[in-house]
């Protein structure tokens, strides 16, 4: 065994100890959905605010490189941080280090899980955008028995998605599942340590434009009309009900960063290449962001109605025991107020609202 590969098993077990007290509890208590009833103290001083540096995450960073985010925010401070996990990112909500993130389905549902219903979707941000890419020589799901695939961190949207499929195609077992940071998947990938992964833009368009990967399975393949939630913003409730005034203005720079994506699509390309530049100190090649971008669709629709099925695919997948019971999972009441105010159409729970 290489030392490399002896590495990335050690991540990998760090990242299935750090994820073990997020996944534990699959089902939230009887405080799921309910408030904790906290008064509006109005704007506050700072909000702590989360994202991922991928192309998922564009609104995310367009509202922050283009100072969408201060400009709503008036007095407030932004203060933003990074994160390359789902599960770290979800931790932090969970700790009451962040107040607001830009997170995978999977780990919302599972920090709204662990949190008793405290931690709560707003709004959506990005769909689409998830590949399981392999090296050039495997053209058949049988050919992976053996293989080792990479996901960004266990209980993440996409290691729900690759061991979902992996038991729906008789794999589980089979195929071993390494979590990595999307930069180290696409280091091992070129360097031959693994031999694919289940990834998000821009690193499936990454490995196959720069390292020469195929694309086995696009995951809209597996979703009704090829559309599926890919990043949602969440908030700690008791912040939402502390500050309302500061969720909706972090809520009207999402819009305003989404709406000038579409009007200006060329120069958001270029601003999420600086932003993720910025925090990575590489840039993407113009071909692999223009596939990045092809793969995802901008808007704050988090695509309601998928979640129950996202909750059982955890339990199919094998990362929790039970389906998570999402009555209070979506709190899309101050989005639905700036939609109105702006005179766009008005995006309904599908039932998880929880009122």
């Amino acid at each position: 065994m290489s030392s490399r590969y002896r590495r990335l098993l050690s991540v990998a077990v760090a990242a299935l100890a750090l994820t073990a007290v997020l996944a534990g509890c699959s089902r939230a208590g009887n405080t799921a959905g309910q408030s904790t009833h906290a008064q509006d103290e109005g704007a506050a001083a700072e909000v702590r605010l989360g994202y991922f540096p991928n192309v998922t995450h564009a609104p995310a960073i367009i509202g922050v490189h283009k100072d969408f985010f201060t400009r709503e925010l008036g007095s407030t401070k932004l203060t933003a941080q990074t994160f390359n996990s789902g599960t770290d990112e979800a931790n932090a909500l969970l700790g009451g280090s962040l107040d607001i993130g830009f997170i995978g389905p999977g780990p919302a549902i599972n920090a709204f899980t662990k949190s008793g219903g405290t931690i709560q979707v707003v709004s959506g941000a990005v769909s689409g955008g998830a590949e399981l890419v392999v090296k050039p020589d495997i053209t058949t799901p049988a050919q992976l028995k053996g293989k080792t695939l990479a996901t960004p961190s266990k209980g993440n949207t996409q290691d729900v998605a690759l061991k979902k499929w992996l038991s729906t195609t008789g794999l589980s077992g089979q195929v071993t599942v390494a979590n990595l940071d999307n930069p180290q998947a696409f280091d091992a990938f070129r360097n031959g340590d693994i031999d694919g992964g289940w990834l998000p833009e821009p690193w499936a368009s990454q490995l196959v434009l720069d390292a020469g990967a195929n694309v086995l399975l696009d995951e809209k393949s597996r979703w009704p009309d090829g559309k599926f939630p890919t990043t949602v913003v969440v908030v700690r409730t008791e912040f939402r009900q502390q500050h309302p005034a500061t969720v909706t203005a972090v809520l009207k720079a999402v819009l305003a960063a989404t709406d000038w994506a579409a009007a200006n699509p060329a120069d958001a390309r270029t601003a999420v290449n600086d932003g993720i530049a910025e925090l990575t100190h590489d840039r993407l090649s113009p071909a692999v962001l223009d596939r990045a971008f092809s793969e995802i669709t901008l808007g704050p629709d988090p695509d309601s109605a998928a979640y129950p099925q996202l909750a059982q695919d955890s339990v199919t997948a094998g990362v929790v025991r039970t389906a998570a019971n999402l009555n209070g999972f979506l709190d899309l009441e101050l989005l639905n107020k700036v939609l109105s105010d702006q005179h766009k159409p008005a995006i309904d729970a599908a039932g998880l609202g929880g009122k």
